[in-house]
């Protein structure tokens, strides 16, 4: 069967549908018509589970298209995985089970709507829905990092009565929650296109002697999640990373280092070539000045002083030479927030600066959310408590637009 029609009066924007199979497939077809109305037009892939709480036939009516559920029975396409996946601007797969997360992390590609997400280059939005343990268990939460890890995007299950009678997270997120977080994938997709922005992030290691160093407690999730965002809005990034735990972002250039210097000399050298920079690294304000090259011995020297040097300001060098360019530094504070970010601001002559009170512990090093507020020359905004990828995305979508006004202005 071939198109049922084709959707005129979208605006360009192409959502691929991926249901598979739990009691919440039926919200799919709510999703559905929000993006609809938000003038997307939807096509639907179905796994065999999802067709015994919701029929293709529904989805046909609803989106105006066959449905994919069979590799070898697909009307429009001889291969649908292949054709669709080229076809989508976002894939949005709702409700996302925990078989699906696990068999999308390791790769497996058994039936239409698998194959399609390992064939796919575009954006990816999860949401997930299943009992509460099968959320918690250790091998979902493994599958779900190692799919954030690769660029995938979540929108996370809320809390409440699931349809088993349990109580607790895995229930799928509001239908608005949902198409809110598809639509604002589908803006973001292209608007730092053919942009380059370097970020920094983690910590800085400054050595003592071969064993021991000064540091702090950035883990580096901050950058890396900024790093993700401006990736999926289509920017060349390249990031400059610290000592960290972290796997590599997907389609991410990254470049590892160790100390204060070393990222200075990486972060100089990727900046001549880009149009932001977002300076999110906890870098060391002091080194060692004569670091030993042998382990020091309690019981041989006294260490009752260690005398340290300043290290060379990053954000305030990179701020000297940025012309028409976007600069945003970090301020970790654990006190006056807004009035050190303020001073900090001018002396460092960047164009924001993001200050987080990291004596919260809904906002220190480490955690997965943030309490920030952006203080500009125009004043402070304060945003509520977020996790660490939404505020990412408010960085990323203000650097958009800031680059937008400098070009307009120079024109």
């Amino acid at each position: 069967m071939a198109d049922m029609m084709d959707m005129e009066g979208t605006n360009g924007r192409r959502v691929l549908l991926c249901v598979s199979g739990c009691i919440a497939a039926y919200k799919a077809c709510e999703v559905l018509r929000g993006l609809q109305k938000a003038g997307c037009d939807v096509k639907v892939v179905l796994t065999e589970a999802a067709c015994e709480f919701v029929g293709p036939t529904t989805f046909e009516a609803l989106s105006g298209h066959e449905v994919a559920v069979d590799l070898f029975d697909y009307g429009p396409s001889a291969i649908p995985h292949i054709q669709l996946s080229d076809w989508a601007d976002l894939i949005l797969v709702c409700p996302a089970t925990a078989n699906v997360v696990a068999k999308a992390s390791q790769g497996i590609a058994d039936d239409c709507l698998t194959s399609t997400l390992l064939a796919a280059t575009s954006p990816i939005l999860f949401a997930p829905a299943m009992n509460v343990r099968m959320w918690q268990n250790a091998a979902t939460r493994a599958n779900v990092e190692t799919l954030e890890a690769r660029g995938i995007v979540f929108v996370m299950p809320a809390s409440g009565r699931l349809a088993c009678g349990d109580i607790g997270e895995g229930k799928l997120a509001e239908v608005e929650t949902i198409v809110d977080r598809a639509l604002s994938m589908l803006d973001a997709t292209q608007s730092l296109a053919g942009r380059h922005v370097l970020v920094t992030a983690g910590p800085t290691h400054e050595p003592v002697d071969p064993v021991r160093f000064l540091a702090n407690a950035s883990s580096g999730k901050m950058g890396f999640e900024i790093a993700r965002a401006a990736r999926r809005s289509g920017a060349h990034v390249t990031l400059v990373c610290g000592p960290v735990s972290l796997p590599d972002p997907c389609g991410v250039d990254v470049i590892h280092v160790t100390t204060a210097a070393e990222m200075l000399e990486a972060s100089s050298e990727a900046f001549q070539s880009c149009d932001a920079a977002v300076l999110a690294a906890a870098v060391a304000d002091y080194t060692p000045t004569n670091p030993s090259d042998h382990k020091l011995k309690k019981r041989d020297e006294a260490l009752d002083s260690i005398p340290l040097t300043r290290t060379k300001d990053i954000l305030a060098t990179l701020s000297k030479t940025k012309g028409e360019r976007v600069v945003i530094g970090f301020a970790a504070e654990t006190n006056d927030l807004v009035e050190n970010a303020r001073e900090k601001l001018t002396t460092k002559g960047c164009d924001l600066i993001i200050a987080n009170d990291v004596s919260r512990e809904d906002s220190t090093f480490g955690s997965d959310t943030d309490a920030v507020t952006i203080v500009s020359t125009d004043g402070a905004e304060e945003l509520p408590t977020l996790s660490k990828r939404e505020v990412a995305e408010r960085i990323v979508e203000m650097v958009s637009k800031m680059i937008a006004a400098k070009g307009d202005a120079t024109c």
